[in-house]
């Protein structure tokens, strides 16, 4: 066997772990942009938290608050040119998974002015991206500890990845008091896609290791999570520490392990339906545990023993998916499909069983019946 482990990220979890460690701030320079969405960094207390702390230690900042749900490329591109113009040393990310990708993301526009909104795909420019800080409010992406920016282009409205050393964060803080903001919906989307980290990484032929052992310790703290989400109408205060201890673990899995098939076809829900990306992930999970049990039966036995009962897992998520306005048809599902014509995702490869592009329209036409 052959393993090996990058994580440049220093991170820290738990309760009053940005408080506790802000400190780390210190060094990444005298002046920073927060970035942060609308309400969710102001709403968890964890903005409050920030300018209090950068305060104390005289780093001076500017907010910018332009970042929506699926970070586009021209909203990052102006953050990047806030930062500039306001001299700023380094970015300090505050919200969900969107903002935290978003934040990788400007330090690159931020440090290289000539960079058009575009380019950034090409994943070539002249200067290092400035630090980033992040502070997490949600438990799903695992941004926090992934070298993965999700970005939307656009001019097509489609969501696609850069990755590399260039987008880690220097520091990471996940206090899971800040995601007790999170309503009910996104906290059930957020773990859904926490949960799709964990086992599609899991069903990887790469996870093994120290990574299998990630997996083996997010599966089950995030399918409890969702069973008892499932169970209840509110969301139990003591439920989450676990959800983002399991959150963090599956972004430490897909770091490494990748993603399977449920994610690029999550993303044509989320694009063309705006399901939220958790669950537009989560309605493909029937047919991709059903590939897992045909072409990987042992590592799918030993996911089992983690969780429950194969119709007992299927029925907890399909519980918790929500697809309002999902109705296609097997025509629409193979246009679609089009778009992985001429390349096949490594998401399909990555799965057990690999996927054509053929049938990844047959899982999207089911979907698409409702």
């Amino acid at each position: 066997m052959q393993t090996q482990f990058f994580l440049p990220t220093r991170w820290f979890f738990g309760e009053n772990a940005f408080t506790a460690h802000a400190d780390t701030l210190a060094p990444l320079g005298g002046r920073c942009l927060i970035l942060t969405g609308k309400h969710s960094a102001a709403r968890s207390g964890a903005l409050t938290d920030a300018t209090d702390a950068l305060t104390r230690l005289g780093i001076a900042f500017d907010v910018f608050d332009g970042i929506g749900a699926n970070p586009l490329l021209s909203a990052c591109h102006a953050a990047g040119a806030a930062a500039r113009a306001c001299g700023a040393h380094f970015i300090l990310g505050i919200g969900g998974g969107s903002v935290l990708d978003a934040a990788k993301a400007v330090a690159i526009y931020a440090a290289n002015p000539t960079l058009a909104p575009f380019d950034i795909y090409l994943r070539v420019y002249d200067a290092p991206p400035l630090p980033v800080a992040l502070i997490g409010t949600t438990a799903g992406t695992g941004s926090e500890v992934t070298g993965v920016s999700v970005l939307t282009n656009d001019e097509t409205g489609r969501k696609k990845s850069i990755s590399g050393p260039d987008c880690y964060a220097a520091v990471s803080f996940c206090d899971p008091r800040y995601t007790a903001s999170m309503p009910r919906g996104i906290t059930v989307s957020t773990a859904l896609d926490a949960f799709a980290h964990a086992v599609e990484g899991y069903f990887t032929k790469t996870c093994d290791g120290v990574h299998l052992l990630f997996a083996q310790r997010a599966i089950p703290l995030l399918y409890q999570g969702l069973c008892a989400l499932a169970a209840c109408g509110d969301v139990p205060e003591a439920l989450r520490e676990p959800l983002y201890d399991g959150a963090i673990h599956a972004g430490l899995v897909i770091n490494a392990c990748g993603t399977g098939f449920p994610h690029p076809l999550g993303y044509v829900l989320t694009e063309h339906y705006g399901i939220p990306h958790g669950m537009a992930c989560a309605a493909f999970f029937p047919a991709f545990l059903a590939r897992c049990r045909q072409f990987a039966p042992e590592k799918a036995a030993a996911f089992f023993e983690m969780t429950d009962e194969p119709d007992a897992v299927v029925a907890t998520i399909r519980s918790l998916t929500a697809l309002p306005g999902v109705r296609f048809s097997p025509a629409e599902a193979a246009a679609y499909a089009a778009r992985w014509k001429d390349a096949i995702p490594k998401n399909f490869t990555a799965s057990p069983g690999g996927l054509t592009q053929e049938e990844a329209a047959e899982i999207l036409a089911d979907v698409g019946r409702g």
